[in-house]
Protein backbone atom coordinates (compact mmCIF):
# COMPACT_ATOMS: atom_id res chain seq x y z
CA UNK A 1 0.00 0.00 0.00
CA UNK A 2 1.29 3.44 -0.96
CA UNK A 3 -0.03 6.91 -0.08
CA UNK A 4 0.48 9.46 -2.87
CA UNK A 5 -0.61 12.99 -3.70
CA UNK A 6 -2.65 13.14 -6.88
CA UNK A 7 -3.31 16.41 -8.71
CA UNK A 8 -6.99 17.32 -8.79
CA UNK A 9 -8.66 17.71 -12.17
CA UNK A 10 -10.37 20.94 -11.05
CA UNK A 11 -9.71 23.44 -8.29
CA UNK A 12 -12.65 24.51 -6.13
CA UNK A 13 -12.79 28.31 -5.96
CA UNK A 14 -15.07 28.15 -2.92
CA UNK A 15 -12.63 26.02 -0.95
CA UNK A 16 -9.77 28.29 -2.07
CA UNK A 17 -11.57 31.29 -0.57
CA UNK A 18 -12.44 29.65 2.75
CA UNK A 19 -9.16 27.78 3.22
CA UNK A 20 -7.60 30.68 5.20
CA UNK A 21 -10.53 30.47 7.61
CA UNK A 22 -10.02 26.71 7.89
CA UNK A 23 -6.31 27.30 8.59
CA UNK A 24 -7.13 29.87 11.28
CA UNK A 25 -9.64 27.50 12.89
CA UNK A 26 -7.13 24.63 12.96
CA UNK A 27 -4.49 26.96 14.39
CA UNK A 28 -6.81 28.07 17.20
CA UNK A 29 -7.60 24.43 18.04
CA UNK A 30 -3.88 23.62 18.12
CA UNK A 31 -3.12 26.66 20.28
CA UNK A 32 -5.91 25.65 22.68
CA UNK A 33 -4.16 22.33 23.20
CA UNK A 34 -0.80 24.11 23.61
CA UNK A 35 -2.20 26.50 26.24
CA UNK A 36 -3.60 23.53 28.15
CA UNK A 37 -0.19 21.84 28.05
CA UNK A 38 1.39 25.03 29.41
CA UNK A 39 -1.07 24.96 32.29
CA UNK A 40 -2.97 28.05 31.18
CA UNK A 41 -6.72 28.42 30.85
CA UNK A 42 -7.29 28.19 27.05
CA UNK A 43 -10.44 30.34 27.16
CA UNK A 44 -8.69 33.15 29.03
CA UNK A 45 -5.62 32.86 26.82
CA UNK A 46 -7.63 33.09 23.60
CA UNK A 47 -9.54 36.03 25.06
CA UNK A 48 -6.25 37.80 25.80
CA UNK A 49 -5.03 37.13 22.26
CA UNK A 50 -8.08 37.95 20.19
CA UNK A 51 -10.69 39.82 22.24
CA UNK A 52 -8.91 42.01 24.77
CA UNK A 53 -6.88 44.00 22.17
CA UNK A 54 -10.14 45.02 20.48
CA UNK A 55 -11.59 46.49 23.65
CA UNK A 56 -9.89 49.90 23.76
CA UNK A 57 -8.86 52.57 21.25
CA UNK A 58 -5.16 52.52 22.13
CA UNK A 59 -4.86 48.80 21.35
CA UNK A 60 -6.72 49.32 18.08
CA UNK A 61 -4.19 52.00 17.15
CA UNK A 62 -1.36 49.64 18.03
CA UNK A 63 -2.86 46.96 15.78
CA UNK A 64 -2.83 49.44 12.90
CA UNK A 65 0.78 50.40 13.73
CA UNK A 66 1.88 46.75 13.69
CA UNK A 67 -0.11 46.00 10.53
CA UNK A 68 1.45 48.86 8.55
CA UNK A 69 4.86 47.24 7.84
CA UNK A 70 3.32 43.77 7.54
CA UNK A 71 0.89 44.88 4.84
CA UNK A 72 3.45 46.89 2.87
CA UNK A 73 6.00 44.07 2.83
CA UNK A 74 3.42 41.36 2.12
CA UNK A 75 1.95 43.26 -0.84
CA UNK A 76 5.41 43.42 -2.40
CA UNK A 77 6.07 39.76 -1.69
CA UNK A 78 2.77 38.80 -3.32
CA UNK A 79 4.01 40.17 -6.65
CA UNK A 80 7.04 37.88 -6.49
CA UNK A 81 4.99 34.86 -5.52
CA UNK A 82 2.40 35.52 -8.22
CA UNK A 83 5.27 35.55 -10.72
CA UNK A 84 6.47 32.23 -9.27
CA UNK A 85 9.71 33.60 -7.84
CA UNK A 86 10.50 33.42 -4.14
CA UNK A 87 11.76 36.42 -2.23
CA UNK A 88 12.43 35.12 1.28
CA UNK A 89 14.73 38.00 2.22
CA UNK A 90 12.23 40.80 2.81
CA UNK A 91 13.52 41.10 6.37
CA UNK A 92 16.95 42.06 5.03
CA UNK A 93 15.44 44.56 2.59
CA UNK A 94 13.39 45.98 5.46
CA UNK A 95 16.54 46.45 7.56
CA UNK A 96 18.68 47.88 4.76
CA UNK A 97 15.94 50.37 3.89
CA UNK A 98 15.89 51.49 7.52
CA UNK A 99 19.68 51.92 7.55
CA UNK A 100 19.83 53.82 4.26
CA UNK A 101 16.93 56.09 5.18
CA UNK A 102 18.46 56.80 8.60
CA UNK A 103 21.60 58.25 7.05
CA UNK A 104 19.97 61.65 6.50
CA UNK A 105 18.62 62.19 10.04
CA UNK A 106 21.98 61.09 11.43
CA UNK A 107 24.06 63.55 9.36
CA UNK A 108 21.56 66.42 9.74
CA UNK A 109 20.93 65.87 13.45
CA UNK A 110 20.90 69.17 15.35
CA UNK A 111 20.97 71.31 12.22
CA UNK A 112 18.29 73.53 10.75
CA UNK A 113 17.34 71.04 8.04
CA UNK A 114 13.99 71.69 6.41
CA UNK A 115 10.97 69.51 5.85
CA UNK A 116 12.62 67.95 2.79
CA UNK A 117 14.41 65.52 5.11
CA UNK A 118 11.51 63.10 5.63
CA UNK A 119 10.58 62.72 1.92
CA UNK A 120 14.27 62.23 1.11
CA UNK A 121 14.51 59.58 3.82
CA UNK A 122 11.56 57.69 2.34
CA UNK A 123 13.12 57.82 -1.12
CA UNK A 124 16.49 56.60 0.21
CA UNK A 125 14.88 53.70 2.06
CA UNK A 126 12.81 52.67 -0.95
CA UNK A 127 15.73 52.80 -3.40
CA UNK A 128 18.06 50.95 -1.02
CA UNK A 129 15.51 48.18 -0.46
CA UNK A 130 14.94 47.81 -4.21
CA UNK A 131 18.66 47.67 -5.00
CA UNK A 132 19.25 45.15 -2.22
CA UNK A 133 16.46 42.94 -3.55
CA UNK A 134 17.95 43.11 -7.05
CA UNK A 135 21.06 41.24 -5.86
CA UNK A 136 19.34 37.81 -5.60
CA UNK A 137 17.23 38.65 -8.67
CA UNK A 138 20.31 39.32 -10.80
CA UNK A 139 22.03 36.23 -9.42
CA UNK A 140 19.02 34.17 -10.53
CA UNK A 141 18.72 35.73 -13.98
CA UNK A 142 22.45 35.76 -14.81
CA UNK A 143 23.78 32.70 -12.99
CA UNK A 144 20.73 30.56 -12.20
CA UNK A 145 21.33 30.85 -8.45
CA UNK A 146 18.47 29.98 -6.10
CA UNK A 147 16.75 33.22 -5.12
CA UNK A 148 15.50 31.51 -1.97
CA UNK A 149 19.00 30.94 -0.61
CA UNK A 150 20.58 34.19 -1.78
CA UNK A 151 17.75 36.41 -0.53
CA UNK A 152 17.69 34.60 2.81
CA UNK A 153 21.47 34.83 3.33
CA UNK A 154 21.39 38.56 2.61
CA UNK A 155 19.12 39.00 5.65
CA UNK A 156 22.08 38.24 7.92
CA UNK A 157 24.34 40.62 5.98
CA UNK A 158 21.83 43.45 6.48
CA UNK A 159 21.38 42.61 10.17
CA UNK A 160 25.12 42.64 10.82
CA UNK A 161 25.57 45.86 8.84
CA UNK A 162 22.86 47.53 10.94
CA UNK A 163 24.53 46.27 14.10
CA UNK A 164 27.92 47.64 12.99
CA UNK A 165 26.56 51.10 12.14
CA UNK A 166 24.73 51.66 15.44
CA UNK A 167 27.60 50.27 17.51
CA UNK A 168 30.24 52.18 15.55
CA UNK A 169 29.99 55.27 13.33
CA UNK A 170 26.40 56.20 14.17
CA UNK A 171 26.38 55.50 17.90
CA UNK A 172 24.89 58.37 19.89
CA UNK A 173 27.73 59.90 21.96
CA UNK A 174 25.17 60.93 24.58
CA UNK A 175 23.41 57.56 24.58
CA UNK A 176 25.17 56.11 27.66
CA UNK A 177 27.04 53.66 25.40
CA UNK A 178 23.83 51.99 24.17
CA UNK A 179 23.93 50.80 20.53
CA UNK A 180 21.55 53.38 19.10
CA UNK A 181 21.59 56.54 17.06
CA UNK A 182 20.46 59.86 18.47
CA UNK A 183 16.72 60.49 18.47
CA UNK A 184 15.61 61.78 15.09
CA UNK A 185 14.75 65.47 14.83
CA UNK A 186 11.03 66.33 14.46
CA UNK A 187 11.47 67.07 10.74
CA UNK A 188 12.78 63.50 10.29
CA UNK A 189 9.87 61.71 11.97
CA UNK A 190 6.63 60.47 10.45
CA UNK A 191 3.69 62.67 11.53
CA UNK A 192 1.14 61.19 13.92
CA UNK A 193 -2.48 60.88 12.87
CA UNK A 194 -3.92 60.78 16.40
CA UNK A 195 -2.55 62.77 19.30
CA UNK A 196 -1.75 60.71 22.36
CA UNK A 197 -1.17 57.53 20.36
CA UNK A 198 1.35 56.09 17.93
CA UNK A 199 -0.80 55.81 14.80
CA UNK A 200 1.15 57.60 12.08
CA UNK A 201 1.03 58.59 8.42
CA UNK A 202 2.57 55.27 7.43
CA UNK A 203 -0.84 53.62 7.85
CA UNK A 204 -2.23 55.87 5.10
CA UNK A 205 0.76 55.07 2.89
CA UNK A 206 0.11 51.34 3.40
CA UNK A 207 -3.50 51.79 2.24
CA UNK A 208 -2.29 53.66 -0.84
CA UNK A 209 0.15 50.83 -1.59
CA UNK A 210 -2.68 48.28 -1.33
CA UNK A 211 -4.84 50.33 -3.71
CA UNK A 212 -2.01 50.91 -6.20
CA UNK A 213 -1.02 47.22 -6.39
CA UNK A 214 -4.67 46.15 -6.65
CA UNK A 215 -5.09 48.46 -9.65
CA UNK A 216 -1.83 47.26 -11.19
CA UNK A 217 -2.77 43.59 -10.92
CA UNK A 218 -6.34 44.04 -12.05
CA UNK A 219 -6.16 46.85 -14.60
CA UNK A 220 -2.73 46.93 -16.24
CA UNK A 221 -0.84 44.85 -18.80
CA UNK A 222 2.10 44.46 -16.44
CA UNK A 223 -0.14 42.97 -13.77
CA UNK A 224 -1.56 40.58 -16.34
CA UNK A 225 1.98 39.56 -17.33
CA UNK A 226 2.90 38.85 -13.72
CA UNK A 227 -0.12 36.59 -13.24
CA UNK A 228 0.37 34.77 -16.55
CA UNK A 229 4.10 34.15 -16.03
CA UNK A 230 3.38 32.65 -12.62
CA UNK A 231 0.33 30.59 -13.60
CA UNK A 232 1.29 29.43 -17.10
CA UNK A 233 5.00 29.91 -17.93
CA UNK A 234 4.74 28.16 -21.29
CA UNK A 235 1.81 30.31 -22.36
CA UNK A 236 3.76 33.38 -21.24
CA UNK A 237 6.71 32.40 -23.43
CA UNK A 238 4.40 31.91 -26.42
CA UNK A 239 2.89 35.32 -25.67
CA UNK A 240 6.34 36.94 -25.81
CA UNK A 241 6.50 37.86 -22.12
CA UNK A 242 10.04 38.25 -20.79
CA UNK A 243 10.19 36.29 -17.53
CA UNK A 244 13.67 37.59 -16.63
CA UNK A 245 12.50 41.19 -16.79
CA UNK A 246 9.52 40.34 -14.61
CA UNK A 247 11.81 38.69 -12.05
CA UNK A 248 13.85 41.89 -11.82
CA UNK A 249 10.72 44.05 -11.70
CA UNK A 250 8.91 42.08 -9.02
CA UNK A 251 12.01 41.82 -6.84
CA UNK A 252 12.66 45.55 -7.19
CA UNK A 253 9.07 46.46 -6.24
CA UNK A 254 9.08 43.96 -3.39
CA UNK A 255 12.39 45.21 -2.01
CA UNK A 256 11.38 48.84 -2.48
CA UNK A 257 8.19 48.37 -0.47
CA UNK A 258 10.10 46.49 2.25
CA UNK A 259 12.71 49.26 2.40
CA UNK A 260 9.99 51.91 2.56
CA UNK A 261 8.33 50.01 5.41
CA UNK A 262 11.69 49.85 7.20
CA UNK A 263 12.38 53.56 7.20
CA UNK A 264 8.75 54.35 8.10
CA UNK A 265 9.04 52.01 11.09
CA UNK A 266 12.26 53.67 12.24
CA UNK A 267 11.08 57.24 11.63
CA UNK A 268 7.65 56.51 13.09
CA UNK A 269 7.08 54.32 16.16
CA UNK A 270 10.77 53.80 17.03
CA UNK A 271 12.17 57.29 16.48
CA UNK A 272 15.79 56.18 16.09
CA UNK A 273 17.83 53.34 14.62
CA UNK A 274 18.79 50.45 16.87
CA UNK A 275 19.41 46.69 16.62
CA UNK A 276 16.39 44.45 16.97
CA UNK A 277 13.81 47.12 16.14
CA UNK A 278 12.07 44.57 13.92
CA UNK A 279 10.30 41.61 15.56
CA UNK A 280 10.66 39.72 12.28
CA UNK A 281 8.22 41.67 10.12
CA UNK A 282 9.86 40.45 6.92
CA UNK A 283 9.31 36.80 7.79
CA UNK A 284 5.84 37.28 9.27
CA UNK A 285 4.84 39.09 6.07
CA UNK A 286 5.29 35.79 4.20
CA UNK A 287 2.46 34.36 6.31
CA UNK A 288 0.39 37.50 5.67
CA UNK A 289 0.87 37.19 1.91
CA UNK A 290 -0.31 33.58 1.76
CA UNK A 291 -3.09 34.05 4.30
CA UNK A 292 -4.35 36.93 2.16
CA UNK A 293 -4.37 34.68 -0.94
CA UNK A 294 -1.76 36.96 -2.60
CA UNK A 295 -4.53 39.51 -3.07
CA UNK A 296 -3.87 43.10 -1.88
CA UNK A 297 -7.23 43.46 -0.14
CA UNK A 298 -6.91 39.99 1.41
CA UNK A 299 -3.39 40.91 2.55
CA UNK A 300 -4.75 44.02 4.28
CA UNK A 301 -7.19 41.88 6.27
CA UNK A 302 -4.54 39.23 6.99
CA UNK A 303 -2.09 41.91 8.10
CA UNK A 304 -4.57 43.25 10.64
CA UNK A 305 -5.16 39.72 11.93
CA UNK A 306 -1.43 38.98 12.36
CA UNK A 307 -0.97 42.37 14.01
CA UNK A 308 -3.71 41.35 16.43
CA UNK A 309 -1.63 38.31 17.42
CA UNK A 310 1.37 40.56 18.16
CA UNK A 311 -0.65 42.86 20.44
CA UNK A 312 -2.57 39.92 21.93
CA UNK A 313 0.70 38.13 22.65
CA UNK A 314 1.99 41.15 24.56
CA UNK A 315 -1.21 41.36 26.60
CA UNK A 316 -1.17 37.61 27.29
CA UNK A 317 2.42 37.91 28.52
CA UNK A 318 1.45 40.67 30.95
CA UNK A 319 -1.85 39.22 32.14
CA UNK A 320 -1.14 35.47 32.15
CA UNK A 321 2.68 35.21 32.06
CA UNK A 322 2.51 33.40 28.71
CA UNK A 323 5.94 33.60 27.00
CA UNK A 324 6.02 36.08 24.10
CA UNK A 325 7.64 33.41 21.92
CA UNK A 326 4.28 31.62 21.90
CA UNK A 327 3.20 34.29 19.40
CA UNK A 328 5.90 33.10 16.99
CA UNK A 329 4.76 29.53 17.55
CA UNK A 330 1.22 30.63 16.70
CA UNK A 331 2.41 32.29 13.48
CA UNK A 332 4.47 29.27 12.48
CA UNK A 333 1.57 26.88 13.03
CA UNK A 334 -0.68 29.21 11.05
CA UNK A 335 1.74 29.17 8.10
CA UNK A 336 1.87 25.37 8.25
CA UNK A 337 -1.90 25.07 8.09
CA UNK A 338 -2.20 27.68 5.34
CA UNK A 339 0.29 25.80 3.16
CA UNK A 340 -1.33 22.45 4.02
CA UNK A 341 -4.77 23.72 3.04
CA UNK A 342 -3.37 25.17 -0.18
CA UNK A 343 -1.78 21.82 -1.02
CA UNK A 344 -5.04 19.97 -0.45
CA UNK A 345 -6.82 22.41 -2.77
CA UNK A 346 -4.56 21.34 -5.62
CA UNK A 347 -3.93 17.72 -4.63
CA UNK A 348 -5.73 14.87 -2.91
CA UNK A 349 -4.49 11.83 -1.06
CA UNK A 350 -4.86 8.49 -2.80
CA UNK A 351 -4.09 5.00 -1.59
CA UNK A 352 -2.49 2.74 -4.18
CA UNK A 353 -2.62 -0.98 -3.50
CA UNK A 354 -0.13 -3.28 -5.24
CA UNK A 355 -1.69 -5.46 -7.91
CA UNK A 356 -1.71 -9.20 -7.08
CA UNK A 357 1.06 -11.21 -8.67
CA UNK A 358 -0.05 -13.61 -11.38
CA UNK A 359 1.42 -17.11 -11.21
CA UNK A 360 3.47 -18.03 -14.30
CA UNK A 361 2.78 -21.80 -13.95
CA UNK A 362 0.47 -23.64 -16.39
CA UNK A 363 -2.97 -24.69 -15.20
Amino acid sequence: MQLVLEKRAERSNTIALISPLIAIGLTIVTMTILFAILGKNPILALHAYFIAPLSDSYSLQEIAVKATPLVMIAVGLSLCYLANVWNIGAEGQFLIGAVAGSWLPVVTHGTDAGYWVLPAMLVCGTVAGALYALIPAICKVKFGASEILTSLMLVYVADLFLDYMVRGPWRDPNGFNFPTTAEFDPVATVPLLVSGGRLHLGAIIALLVVAAVAVMLGRTIKGFEIRVVGAAPRAARFGGFNSNQLILLTFAISGGLAGLAGIIEVAGPVGHLQPGFSPGYGFTAIIVAFLGRLNPVGILIAGLFLALTFIGGEQAQIAMKIPLDVTKVFQGILLFYVLACDSLILYRFRLIFPSPKVSSGAV
